[in-house]
């Protein structure tokens, strides 16, 4: 029970801005599993059990507030488990949910931003090419967890970074997954990119083949682990990719991969990287 309530104190820590800014404090209700807010708007109460986390709101004060008086406005599943994406996301519905109750106007992130557009099969068989936001789309089938990070990449910047989602968050996950080798995920896995790759835009093939395996660094048994399920046309150029990757002019690539420039907004779109390099080849071989 601790650890459950150590993460429900974490969910309140999140819900700090929304509580000062509606003028809520703290009070001091004697019980483990009770936390309370008063303020000149009324009180609010969160209680937890061994699985759940409960918002309750009242009109009035505290302590002139009996127990079965509160209003229960919102709920989510919690416990010694919960990881820091699950409590963010309880925080920030919590925090939703006293804004819309108390009517205070505050910054804080919301969890129900759309995701990006994405690129269906059926378009793709109309002659449309998948794109980097359908990329990371199923790359979320696979890690729940990225969910939010890949709703909040596009409504930061007002539009969908690829290499911002993929470098600072979701290529751990896929890297990772090489490394352990469970056939059931690493199919998974590689069935979206096989798929993605061979009917997707250059763009999203250079995110696929540089930005993502890229990240394995030319290491010969990962590679070896990939071949196993990727499909020949993506396989050959991942593995060329990680050789110039590691080749001098490739290390000054990474560099610059690893430190871009401030995000600008879009201007009229250049080579990908992996056209450059394939033109590169094609001029030494000429």
């Amino acid at each position: 029970m601790a650890d459950i309530r150590e993460n429900v104190l974490s969910v309140i820590d999140g819900m700090s801005e929304v509580l000062n800014k509606n003028g809520f404090s703290s009070v001091n209700t004697q019980q483990d599993n009770v936390f309370a807010f008063e303020s000149s708007k009324g009180t609010l109460r969160i209680t937890f059990d061994e699985n759940k986390i409960y918002l309750f709101t009242s009109d009035g004060s505290f302590e002139d507030t009996p127990e079965d008086a509160y209003k229960r406005i919102a709920l989510s599943l919690i416990d010694s488990e919960s990881t820091a994406a699950d409590i963010r996301y309880i925080s920030n519905d919590f925090s939703e949910t006293v804004e819309s109750k108390f009517g205070a106007k505050t910054a804080v992130k919301k969890n129900n931003y759309k995701a990006p557009p994405t690129i269906s099969k059926a378009a793709v068989k109309g002659g449309q090419s998948y794109d980097a936001s359908t990329l990371a789309s199923k790359i979320c089938q696979v890690y729940p967890e990225l969910r939010q990070a890949f709703r909040d990449n596009a409504n930061e910047y007002g539009e969908f970074l690829p290499e911002e989602f993929f470098t600072k968050h979701a290529n751990a996950l896929i890297v990772d997954t090489i490394k352990k080798n469970d056939p059931q995920t690493m199919k998974k896995l590689f069935n979206i990119l096989n798929e993605i790759y061979d009917d997707g835009s250059s763009e999203v093939q250079d995110i696929i083949a540089v930005t993502i395996l890229g990240e394995l660094n030319n290491d010969t048994e990962l590679l070896a682990t990939c071949v196993d399920y990727m499909n020949d046309s993506m396989a050959p150029v991942v593995i060329a990719v990680n050789k110039y990757l590691a080749s001098p002019g490739g290390k000054k690539a990474r560099k610059k991969m690893l430190n871009p420039p401030p995000y600008k907004p879009k201007k009229e779109k250049k080579k990908g990287f992996m056209a450059s390099l394939m033109e590169q080849q094609s001029n030494l071989q000429q």
